[in-house]
């Protein structure tokens, strides 16, 4: 009995002990509490998230976990029962039996969401049971826009003519958006940018303007300016005018010398001016006949960054050559074929009428020449008039030789025709 009495003390003590460590004495969830103290978190894209839950109080056996959501839908995020030290979800404070913050880094626009500081214990089937939930915090992720993205038609304009040009940018949170657009500093009207929802609650943006294009474009930009909460400057897109835009050339020919002496050789050079881009050919052409011509240089490139190129082809002046077409064809940027064309001019061909020198004088020579032919004309005019009228007379004057001249009549004397007077007043 003395034994018996002297264990006792010894036995209650063990199990005194064994009841505070089975939680048997002491009611489970008594004063047990999950504290989440922040109700809403913003974080931008790519940086580390931090979630606060700290425990305090008496539960039974179980793990703390965190949930993104609540209900059928909702996530395991974090378990601490099958922590992952590869996972991008960790404890801020490992092996503590209080603090329970995670650490989630990169977060991107997907993260968005509530998440929930769960604590669970065993339950009478053996499988673990919601004890107690945080009050959960709402985490929203502002996530940058991409940088704008300037596109333009497929098919080059002429100056001109009005282009649409687009701006796009995604993948933004929230969806307020600010976009302008700039030709070089000038700014330009638009149409408000058109904002759409996109996966993973994030946004993208749209924008158009148009442009008419001129020939000075060539070293012109297009800019698309983008403000978002989340930019601390304004992000810009850019365009080079130049991709879109083509300038025709204007094409001349020109010969020299012309008019040109028989036998010698005339230069013939074309001269392709102020175009954009530089990919252009040059052929020549005698009468529709192809020739050979040479280009002087490669597109030499302006001050406004338009091009211009020289070709030339001789041609020698012969007499059966006099007034041929000499003829510059041009196709640039696989457009189609433009050309120019200028006359072989002989001075003085021996054969083929007045000279072609003659036929180009626009000065005193060809009044002079006129002159003298009008003086030409009246002065045969007039000898052949003074010819007919010399031929008719002497036909006249044989004429009247020819014909029986009549005798002249017979008067009678001056005294016997006083006679006769007297003679009849005695009569009467």
């Amino acid at each position: 009995m003395v034994l018996v009495a002297q264990e006792l003390p010894l036995m209650c003590l063990m199990l005194l002990l064994l009841c505070r460590e089975s939680g048997v004495g002491a009611q489970p969830g008594q004063g047990f509490t999950l504290q989440q103290p922040q109700p809403k978190v913003t974080v931008a894209a790519g940086e580390t998230l931090t979630l606060n839950c700290i425990a305090s109080g008496i539960a039974g056996p179980g793990p703390v976990m965190w949930l993104k959501g609540w209900g059928s839908g909702n996530k395991t995020v974090y378990d601490q029962k099958n922590e992952d030290p590869s996972s991008r979800v960790t404890r801020a404070v490992p092996e503590s039996d209080t603090d329970f913050t995670i650490l989630i880094k990169n977060v991107q626009p997907e993260d968005m969401g509530t998440y929930y500081c769960v604590k669970f214990v065993r339950g009478s089937t053996g499988e673990d049971e919601v004890f107690r939930r945080g009050s959960g915090t709402e985490v929203s992720v502002q996530a940058k826009p991409s940088p704008p993205l300037v596109s333009g038609p497929e098919q080059r304009a002429r100056p001109g003519q009005p282009v649409p040009f687009t701006c796009t940018a995604g993948g933004f949170f929230p969806d307020k958006i600010g976009v302008k657009w700039f030709k070089n500093s000038n700014p330009l009207g638009a149409q408000p940018p058109q904002v759409t929802e996109w996966k993973m609650k994030t946004y993208n943006m749209s924008s158009s303007a148009v442009v008419t294009l001129q020939k000075d474009d060539v070293r012109s930009q297009l800019t698309c300016e983008v403000t978002h909460s989340t930019l601390p400057a304004p992000l810009p897109g850019s365009y080079q005018l130049s991709r879109v835009l083509r300038v025709p050339p204007s094409i001349e020919v020109r010969a020299e010398p012309s008019p040109a002496e028989v036998n010698k050789t005339v230069t013939f050079t074309c001269l392709v001016k102020e175009f954009y881009p530089a990919e252009v050919s040059i052929s020549w052409l005698e009468n529709g006949t192809e020739i050979k011509g040479q280009n002087l240089s490669r597109p030499l490139e302006l001050p406004l960054g338009l091009f211009e190129l020289r070709s030339r082809v001789e041609v020698q002046a012969t007499e059966e050559k006099n007034g041929s077409t000499i003829t510059c064809t041009v196709v640039h940027d696989a457009q189609a074929p433009a050309s120019s064309s200028a006359v072989l001019l002989i001075s003085n061909p021996t054969q083929g009428g007045l000279s072609n020198e003659f036929q180009m004088d626009k000065g005193g020579n060809l009044r002079s020449s006129l002159l003298l032919l009008g003086m030409g004309i009246l002065l045969e005019k007039g000898l052949l008039g003074g010819l007919l009228f010399f031929l008719f007379k002497r036909m006249n004057r044989k004429a009247s030789e020819m014909l029986p001249y009549p005798a002249p009549p017979q008067f009678p004397a001056p005294a016997a025709r006083s006679q006769g007077l007297a003679t009849a007043s005695s009569d009467v």
